[in-house]
């Protein structure tokens, strides 16, 4: 630990070798009421149902979107619905424009934010709750910000070596 950067890590007991095997795709796994429910609204975000296990109604389905994808889980028959947890729990998606998206949002019934520019996302963000009250950002971000991000990262890499 000559410069001090591991830390953190030694101190949380992660001070292992990096291993040449490593986990990949992330799919959060959401706790819904009603799984069907959660494939109807997520459909108006863009996403489409890959797989389910085939009951009716589903007890499980799989969605996928552009870059993404998402699980849900039906609560149990008799089983109490699930509590998501709203200040530990937000899903940030992306679209190239959000406007457009929003007015589709609101047309269908579902309740947004005004669209924000904040500095970290000029472009613009709104925030939304699905059926089940999980939290959801949606952010502008199109070939512009993509750009401006992509020189922001190689500057960055540019500094950290020279």
């Amino acid at each position: 630990m000559p410069d001090g950067s591991e830390a953190p890590r030694a101190t949380l007991g992660y001070n292992r070798p990096r291993m040449p095997v490593k986990a990949g795709y992330s799919t959060p796994l959401l706790h819904v009421a009603d799984v069907r429910r959660s494939i109807a609204f997520y459909e108006l975000l863009g996403f489409e149902l890959i797989d389910d296990d085939g009951c009716a109604p589903p007890g499980w389905a799989r969605i996928h979107c552009t870059g993404g994808a998402l699980m849900f889980l039906g609560a149990e028959e008799g089983s109490p619905p699930p509590r998501p947890v709203h200040d530990r729990f937000m899903l940030t998606m992306y679209t190239p424009d959000l406007p457009a998206l929003r007015a589709q949002l609101v047309a269908a019934g579902v309740e947004c934010t005004e669209i924000k520019r904040p500095p970290y996302m000029p472009g613009g963000e709104l925030y939304l709750s699905d059926p089940d009250g999980y939290r959801i950002q949606l952010c502008h971000w199109s070939q512009v910000e993509d750009e401006r991000w992509e020189r922001h990262l190689e500057e960055r890499k540019r500094k950290a070596t020279s």
